[in-house]
């Protein structure tokens, strides 16, 4: 549910575009037992174009690494979180395994889970651990997903003090870029030798 003020946040329009509206019969809201007006996720996802799905009984289970060499890394997260799933009773609608940064938002596989997370297609999450996600932000994520009716499930909770949590973020950081530069650095290489050729 949203408030008059979140939902005109939402599509950009002003309160009193909303109760306008509400008035007029263009967008009607939802009163609660106290008379207030709200809206809800269904009127946004309308509002937009988007038909709202009826049925939020998917699970999804997403599991990721950072590079193609981490691709045995892959295959253990996935028989892990299987046999989490077999042993918490988890009836899994689909699993969803991607080679990517966690510093990447642009994620193909990413980008669709939250689009359909947002459509209201997803009922609960898997995920090993929550850097598996995203690196930065996951609180951001979560709080998104279950305001869409999502809620995240994390295999391993274990705990980090402020100091690892941040060394581990740092860490991450040096080897985005390191990685960047380093394929700089070959490219660069590249473009000497076909200018060789050339000469």
């Amino acid at each position: 549910m949203y408030s008059p003020a979140k939902f005109g946040e939402m599509i950009g329009k002003s309160v009193k575009t909303l109760q306008r509206w509400d008035a007029e019969g263009i967008l009607v809201a939802c009163r609660n037992p106290k008379n207030r007006r709200y809206y809800t996720h269904d009127q946004y996802l309308e509002y937009i174009g988007i038909k709202a799905t009826e049925a939020k009984s998917s699970v999804i289970v997403y599991s990721r690494v950072s590079s193609v060499a981490q691709k045995p890394d892959l295959a253990n997260q996935v028989s892990a979180l299987e046999t989490f799933c077999t042993v918490n009773g988890y009836a899994v609608d689909d699993w969803v395994s991607e080679v990517g940064s966690g510093l990447n938002y642009k994620r193909k596989k990413f980008n669709q889970l939250f689009l359909d997370i947002e459509m209201g297609k997803v009922s609960m999450l898997v995920i090993a651990h929550k850097d598996r996600l995203v690196r930065f932000g996951f609180e951001w994520f979560e709080s998104f997903a279950e305001r869409h009716g999502c809620k995240v499930i994390i295999m391993n909770q274990e705990s980090l003090s402020p100091t690892e949590e941040v060394t581990q973020d740092l860490l991450a950081i040096i080897h985005c870029f390191s990685s960047r530069l380093y394929g700089l650095r070959k490219y660069k290489e590249k473009v000497k030798e076909l200018v060789n050729i050339k000469e």
